[in-house]
């Protein structure tokens, strides 16, 4: 069940609409790392107030940088950017925060979110479309659609690797007691 307000990324973006995405993560990752207060955002149109998930992860040298993100949709998708971006630069606990030097050279990318959609079978799992995520407990994790590609991972290596990433035995999401979950992404 999707809340009307939810965006639906089936429909991609224009490419305004990316820019003014990546414009707001921009001017919020360098207020944040200059300890300033976050910019007023401009106006947006209709279709970046609706509700949505995502994620910001940041490069710097082709080399991740930060990555952080929202699987809930609560809030207006600009409004996701903005803060997903600042906890990316900042918060990302496998970094450092960014330094105000590394700014000039960082590559922002920006993930919008499906809902999740509960897996009944691996052949489900598209790799190169899909995310997924493991849940055991109190155990989880989450890896984007693109993350597979990027490593050149099938099925199999895309499900322990999402096992690893929720600090679980490769071999976790065999157990009846994981729930995977795939979604997908408009990755730009």
């Amino acid at each position: 069940m999707t809340d009307q307000n939810q965006i639906n990324i089936q429909s991609t973006f224009t490419e305004q609409e990316k820019r003014l995405l990546h414009d707001i993560a921009r001017k919020a990752i360098m207020a944040s790392v200059h300890g300033d207060k976050p910019p007023e955002l401009p106006e947006v149109p209709e279709s970046l107030k609706q509700k949505a998930g995502a994620f910001v992860s940041l490069h710097r040298r082709g080399a991740l940088r930060g990555c952080i993100g929202t699987l809930y949709p609560d809030k207006p998708l600009y409004r996701t950017v903005q803060e997903m971006a600042q906890a990316a630069a900042l918060h990302d606990p496998r970094f450092d925060p960014l330094d105000p030097d590394e700014l000039n050279d960082l590559d922002i990318e920006i993930s919008v979110l499906t809902p999740l959609q509960p897996v009944t079978s691996i052949e489900e799992i598209e790799v190169g479309k899909h995310g997924l995520m493991i849940v055991r407990g109190h155990y989880s994790g989450l890896l984007l659609p693109q993350v597979a590609t990027q490593y050149g991972w099938d099925r199999i290596a895309f499900l322990q690797h999402t096992c690893l990433k929720a600090g679980l035995p490769p071999d976790a999401w065999q157990d009846p007691e994981s729930k995977l979950f795939i979604f997908s992404a408009d990755v730009f």
